[in-house]
C-alpha cells in the first residue's frame, strides 16, 4: 500500500527509473544474443527475466528478519513497477489535447502510450487507441504488478516487470522479433492470464463509480474477449467497452503491419469524453486492485 501511495504521490521516479536501466541491459544482451531463432530468444528471457527475479529474491532475504525494512523494500519495489499514474497523466493529457482538436499534438503523445502509427489517425481512432491502450495499461502496468507481488513479494513485483517490459521490447511480430520474441512474448501472456482477468472483473464492478454500465461490462467481456487475438488484452478491453457503452476494436496500424480486430462491444465510436472518463475508470480498477492484492498478501500469502 505504501507503494501504490507513492506511485500515486510522485509518479515514476524522475531520473534514474530502474526500469529503464533495465531496458538498457535488454538492449546490449540481445545485440550479443540476436539470432532469427526461438532458442536465441529464450536464453535472452530467461536470463533477464530469471535474473530479475533472483535479484529480488536476494533483497527480500536480506530484509527478512527485519520487519520495516521488508515493508520498505517492498514498498521501493513496487513504486517502481507501477505505471499508474503516469498512465493517467498520459491518458488526461491526450483527452484534454483531442477535446480541443489539437490532432498534431495528440498524434505526437499517442506512441507514449502505445505502439500504434498515428499518423494518418482522426480523432476517433486517436480516441479508440487511447481507450484500448489505457485499458490494456491498466491491466499490464496496475493490476499484474500489484497481483505477482501479492502472491510472489518482491521477487514477483520485479520479475514480472521484467517480463512485460522485456515483451514490449522484442515481443512483436515484427520480421526482427517473430522468432526472437517469441519467448518474451509467451512468457508475458503465462504471467497476464489471471491479472487480466481480475482487471475485467474489476472494471465491470467499478464501472458506476464514472456512470457506466456493470452489467454491460460483464456481458461484454463474457461475449466479445476471446474473439480478440490476445488471451488477455482482449479481456479488459471489452470489460471497458461495454463498461463505457462504446465500441473498441477494428483495423488496428502498426509500424511493422496492420491488423483487423474484432469489435468489443457495442454503442458509439469513443471521443474525447470516453478517453477522460476511461481513464477515471482506470484510477479506479487500480484502487480497487489494491485493496484487494494487499488482502491476498495478508491472508494468504504462505509465511
Amino acid at each position: 500500500m505504501l507503494g501504490v501511495a507513492a506511485d500515486a504521490v510522485f509518479g515514476d521516479p524522475k531520473r534514474y527509473h530502474p526500469v529503464a536501466a533495465f531496458g538498457r541491459v535488454a538492449g546490449a544482451l540481445e545485440r550479443k544474443l540476436y539470432r532469427d531463432h526461438r532458442a536465441a530468444g529464450v536464453a535472452h528471457t530467461v536470463v533477464l527475466v530469471g535474473g530479475t527475479a533472483l535479484a529480488g529474491a536476494a533483497v527480500e532475504r536480506l530484509a527478512a528478519r527485519h520487519p520495516v525494512a521488508r515493508a520498505l523494500t517492498t514498498a521501493a519495489a513496487t513504486w517502481v513497477v507501477l505505471g499508474g499514474a503516469s498512465l493517467a497523466d498520459e491518458g488526461t493529457a491526450m483527452g484534454r489535447e483531442l477535446d480541443g482538436g489539437d490532432l498534431a499534438a495528440a498524434r505526437e503523445r499517442l506512441p507514449n502510450l502505445c505502439g500504434r502509427e498515428p499518423r494518418d489517425l482522426d480523432t476517433l481512432a486517436l480516441a479508440k487507441a487511447t481507450v484500448e491502450s489505457v485499458a490494456e495499461n491498466t491491466s499490464d502496468a496496475v493490476v499484474a504488478p500489484l497481483f505477482w507481488g501479492a502472491v510472489a513479494g518482491v521477487p514477483g513485483l520485479l520479475g514480472y516487470r521484467a517480463a512485460n517490459t522485456l515483451d514490449a521490447m522484442v515481443g512483436h511480430r515484427s520480421k526482427r522479433y517473430r522468432r526472437f520474441g517469441w519467448a518474451a512474448a509467451r512468457l508475458d501472456d503465462v504471467a497476464n492470464l489471471l491479472p487480466s482477468r481480475l482487471a475485467a472483473l474489476l472494471t465491470a464492478a467499478g464501472a458506476p463509480v464514472v456512470g457506466g454500465s456493470a452489467p454491460e461490462a460483464w456481458t461484454a467481456w463474457r461475449r466479445d474477449a476471446a474473439a480478440h487475438p490476445s488471451p488477455n488484452a482482449g479481456q479488459v478491453e471489452a470489460a471497458f467497452a461495454g463498461a463505457l457503452e462504446i465500441r473498441l476494436g477494428g483495423r488496428t496500424v502498426y509500424a511493422h503491419g496492420a491488423e483487423d480486430r474484432p469489435v468489443l462491444g457495442h454503442g458509439r465510436q469513443p471521443d474525447a469524453g470516453h478517453v477522460t472518463r476511461a481513464v477515471e475508470l482506470s484510477r479506479v480498477v487500480g484502487a480497487s486492485a489494491a485493496v484487494v492484492t494487499a488482502l491476498i498478501a495478508l491472508f494468504a500469502r504462505p509465511r
